[in-house]
């Protein structure tokens, strides 16, 4: 199986904007799979759409993934953008569509303060699909297809019913915040309800996000990261601790794997060297 290694840009690692570019530079010439950019509407992020369009640009050989919140976006606005960006980067985009922080700024700022966001994926992900591959929905076409084909959506989230979506809809499942033992009983839960919609996920397209500090321990009276099991199983303290946490999903059959700094660091250029020399010896 192929280990893949991307770093997440964005959430409490965000950057001024102006650093951008030269951190594409150094993911590249050090030899990561892919950048990542998480969407939240109000923490400083780089936009994905103009951040992976700028990087699509800027750099030829990295892939460009993004954690992007579909709810509230017009459907055919949204499989237009995204076709553009894919043909753009030659076929380089990876998508995770997420339904967004369930916070009342950031649902305001998503113009869904209320309700069941997650159905959104139901309704319009096989409408997006579809324009993809050039139907014809509601009157509409598109007329710039994706250079990928298919332009591959994956899903995250825990709940059953993420469970159940990824099962039916998603062409892949990466999480964050779990234990390891957890995601294996999940994998399960998703190929089940795969096959009971005719359908299959293939083994190389389960992945994880993964936080990480090089302390060995978190600094006192700081905030624990948000997780959904113990903080030490599913946050990397140190260079070894990361290696050993990377290697548990590995052996787990987790190969796409995205890690974050749990904290913005000094310097970019420093972070990726260390990162580069702690992580990349497992990507094949």
């Amino acid at each position: 199986m192929k280990v893949r290694i991307g770093v997440a840009l964005g959430g409490r690692t965000a950057m001024p904007l102006e650093q951008f570019g030269t951190v594409l530079d150094d993911l590249e010439l050090l030899g990561f799979d892919s950048v990542w950019l998480p969407e939240t509407f109000l923490g400083g992020t780089v936009d994905p759409v103009v951040g992976l369009a700028y990087a699509a640009a800027r750099v030829r050989r990295l892939k460009l993934g993004t954690h992007i919140v579909t709810p509230g976006r017009p459907p055919y606005a949204l499989a237009k953008t995204l076709a553009q960006l894919d043909r753009l980067s030659g076929g380089r985009l990876l998508l995770t569509f997420v339904a967004g922080l369930n916070d009342r700024a950031e649902r305001a700022a998503q113009g869904l303060p209320t309700g069941d966001r997650t159905k959104w994926f139901d309704e319009h992900l096989p409408r997006i699909r579809s324009w993809w591959t050039g139907d014809t929905v509601d009157g509409l076409t598109l007329d710039t297809l994706p250079q990928q084909r298919p332009l591959e959506v994956w899903l995250g989230g825990q709940a059953t019913t993420a469970l159940d979506r990824a099962g039916r809809l998603a062409d892949g499942w990466l999480p964050g915040a779990i234990t390891v033992a957890d995601a294996v009983a999940a994998r399960s839960v998703i190929d089940a309800t795969a096959d009971r919609h005719g359908r299959a996920i293939d083994r190389e397209h389960f992945g994880i996000n993964i936080s990480y500090m090089w302390e060995a321990a978190p600094p006192p009276g700081s905030a624990p990261p948000r997780t959904t099991g113990d903080p030490t199983d599913v946050v990397a303290y140190g260079d070894a601790h990361l290696k050993s946490i990377m290697g548990r999903w590995i052996e787990a059959g987790f190969t796409k794997i995205v890690v974050r700094p749990v904290a913005a660091p000094p310097d970019w250029a420093t972070e990726l060297r260390r990162l580069a020399a702690t992580v990349l010896h497992m990507q094949t």
